[in-house]
């Protein structure tokens, strides 16, 4: 009864997971610097991110948030002021060697919890995602579908999610992959770092709230 609404809410979810964002430049950096491990583990935390989108767009308290110029602005800086400090963290990185020859195991300094916080609080603070899963539960799907169906929505939209990212913790964990990186030496980390620092300013200017 409910699949085409469902087929309507995977093929939006696959056209904004698949944009790259800050998700998958944290996930990027992670599998490249520190390995598959620590990629997937981020991979997770952002996939495990989702359910605080789904969880207050159930509840209705999104909608209090988006509502509230002062909530949701604050909401943005927070999620601004944490972009900034991964970017600021990836420019003073030190000089790494980075061992391609093992594409499972991560680098010493990162803990599979601490990767997974880092993809958590990532994607939970986001609050263009906000947007985007209010947008989902208001528009695409019907209020008149019952709440443990809307609630299975969320689960796929997690999974689908982490699915999504765990594919790319792999591409971008793979020898070949992270050589070429390798190559470029110190300035991966100062890349990502930059690009970090302008998706934190982009938030932190725009006119969302």
């Amino acid at each position: 009864m409910y699949w085409i609404e469902f087929m309507t809410v995977a093929l939006v979810h696959l056209l904004a997971v698949a944009s790259p964002g800050p998700d998958f430049a944290v996930v990027v950096r992670e599998s490249v610097t520190q390995g598959r491990r620590v990629g997937s583990w981020t991979a997770l935390g952002v996939g495990c991110g989702i359910f605080v989108h789904v969880a207050y767009s159930l509840l209705g308290i999104g909608l209090i948030v988006s509502q509230s110029i002062v909530l949701f602005n604050l909401f943005k800086w927070l999620a601004a002021g944490y972009l900034l400090y991964l970017g600021w963290r990836a420019l003073r990185a030190r000089p790494m060697n980075l061992d391609v020859t093992d594409e499972t195991h991560a680098r010493a300094g990162r803990s599979a919890w601490q990767a997974f916080a880092v993809g958590f609080v990532t994607n939970g603070l986001n609050p263009k995602a906000t947007l985007f899963f209010l947008s989902l539960f208001t528009v695409v799907i019907s209020p008149d579908t019952p709440l443990l169906v809307q609630a299975g929505y969320g689960v796929y939209l997690a999974g689908a999610t982490a699915l999504w990212f765990l594919l790319v913790a792999w591409l971008f964990s793979r020898g070949r992959v992270r050589a070429g990186f390798a190559r470029m030496g110190h300035w991966f980390d100062r890349l990502t770092g930059a690009v970090l620092i302008g998706l934190g300013v982009r938030l932190a200017v725009s006119e969302i709230g």
